[in-house]
């Protein structure tokens, strides 16, 4: 199983990078292998300054050895080996009508002295976040999100819809880091699902990911913007830095494993603000995104 999924997100990396550089028109991704010295390593994409995407990255990893203490306590478990492989991706625009978007899709394995796997999940999800409310657009990701779980169990995606509301709360300031989109985690082999059930309905979420995203980008990336709806998206690009760096678990996971620095914080915008104790105008469009992040709204 580790093997089929790592050959499937090398190959999906392949297809969103070449579909974005397609999308953006001039940037390319640049690409560094590295290696982790624990074991294992990875194969990161980043691209820059590009005619609609200011900063993205997407990045596959594969990485191995002895368990961490910090992920020891967290799973109850003494000495284990582990695998951990995924894709993770974020992108920023530089367009403040066009939403930033996060996705990965992850696999992990837990082994005994013997080698032998005594534990197994899948997770992942994808999630937008957008400076100006379009209602259409989330609509429209929320029903790609919705068609690819319905294929495989109609209760998937308010379990998981419900489940990415929750998790990507920022609960210091009271309010969803964006529209949001599938979260799951922890995918075990059940009666109803075995690995390889979980391994089709994963993949399945993965290659819906460029039909969730690309046709907003293209939908808004020609549309005018002035300065101040710039500084907007800068401020409430700095609520995405906070949620990253207070709550995000595969921040936490990549710091914890001695992950690669680089490829941990390649989610960070380029341009970011902090106002002191800023508001919306009252009544403005602005406002409109805030109430709505406040609350979470059924997209479909």
């Amino acid at each position: 199983m580790k093997d089929k999924f790592l050959t499937y997100i090398q190959n999906l990396q392949n297809q969103i990078t070449s579909k974005l550089e397609e999308v953006d028109g001039v940037a390319k991704f640049r690409e560094d292998n590295w290696e982790r010295p624990e074991g294992g390593g990875g194969r990161t994409r980043v691209i820059e300054n590009g005619n609609i995407f200011e900063k993205g990255g997407v990045n596959i990893s594969a990485v191995h050895g002895k368990l961490p203490e910090a992920m020891r306590q967290l799973f109850n478990v003494g000495e284990a080996d582990f695998f951990a492989c995924g894709l993770s991706l974020v992108i920023h625009p530089k367009s403040p009508m066009v939403p930033t978007v996060h996705a990965n899709w992850r696999y992990f394995e837990m082994y005994d002295e013997n080698g032998e796997i005594i534990n197994s999940w899948f997770g992942g999800g994808q999630d937008l976040t957008p400076y100006y409310l379009f209602e259409e657009d989330g609509k429209h990701f929320h029903q790609t999100c919705k068609t690819a779980c319905d294929k495989h169990n109609p209760e998937f995606y308010p379990k998981y819809k419900k489940q990415c509301d929750n998790y990507f709360w920022n609960a210091h300031r009271n309010e969803a880091r964006g529209l949001g989109g599938l979260f799951f985690d922890y995918c075990k082999e059940s009666e109803e699902m075995s690995m390889e059930d979980w391994y089709n309905f994963v993949t399945e979420v993965g290659n819906s990911f460029l039909e969730a995203y690309v046709p907003i980008v293209e939908k808004r990336k020609e549309l005018p913007y002035t300065e101040a709806q710039r500084t907007w998206q800068e401020i409430r690009r700095g609520r995405y830095v906070e949620f990253n760096l207070v709550h995000d678990k595969g921040t936490l996971f990549g710091l914890k494993t001695n992950g690669r620095i680089e490829s941990i914080l390649m989610s960070l915008p380029p341009n970011v603000q902090w106002v002191y104790d800023h508001h919306p105008e009252a009544g403005s469009e602005e406002e409109k995104l805030i109430k709505v992040l406040e609350n979470p709204i059924e997209w479909v």
